[in-house]
């Protein structure tokens, strides 16, 4: 039975069948049972008899360790798994809310629940006054509405960065607390 079972995958992690050249291998079966040390050769021969392939799966062990499987299925297997990992982490990202110092009370409190929407989603967020003109003689203003929001939030989160002047506004950022799940 001298089928080649090979093929090319895109990017091979694993040497396969008769890529796998070494003198002397370890085996296990595919029911998971050491077969023992044997030959390269004998070890293919083994998995051909029972069509399925060999893969080594520890090629830094003194001898190689291979195993008979069947090598598209555990592709499949893997490549699935990895999907369901990607799927649920959750990316962290910066929400930015930009406020003015002559902020109205009610758009006030459409900027706070809208930060709190982000913080409970698990985002970061930055809280930003931008000022103009002659508002910049007054900074201790939207350091106060900065304060203010930040005591707003502090049950759902913790104040990262302080409010700190850049340029022609001033943030600070907030992130959730540990003790609120994350979507």
């Amino acid at each position: 039975m001298n089928a080649w079972r090979c093929f090319l995958i895109a990017n091979m992690a694993h040497q396969i069948n008769e890529e796998i050249r070494d003198r002397e291998v370890r085996l296990i079966s595919d029911t998971g049972e050491q077969l023992g040390i044997m030959s390269g050769a004998a070890a293919l021969e083994i998995a051909l008899g029972k069509d399925l392939d060999l893969v080594k799966i520890a090629p830094g062990s003194v001898p190689p360790v291979c195993k008979i499987m069947d090598y598209g299925k555990f592709r499949f297997e893997q490549s699935k798994r990895e999907k369901e990992a990607k799927k649920n982490q959750h990316i962290v990202e910066i929400k930015e809310i930009r406020m003015s110092p002559v902020i109205g009370d009610n758009d006030f409190s459409v900027k706070l629940r809208t930060g709190q929407k982000f913080l409970r989603d698990g985002d970061r967020l930055k809280v930003t006054i931008r000022f103009r003109g002659r508002q910049l003689a007054h900074t201790e203003i939207g350091l106060e509405i900065l304060k203010r929001y930040a005591d707003a939030c502090t049950e759902i989160a913790a104040l990262d960065k302080e409010p700190k002047f850049e340029g022609r506004s001033m943030a600070m950022f907030l992130s959730p607390k540990p003790s609120q799940p994350a979507k």
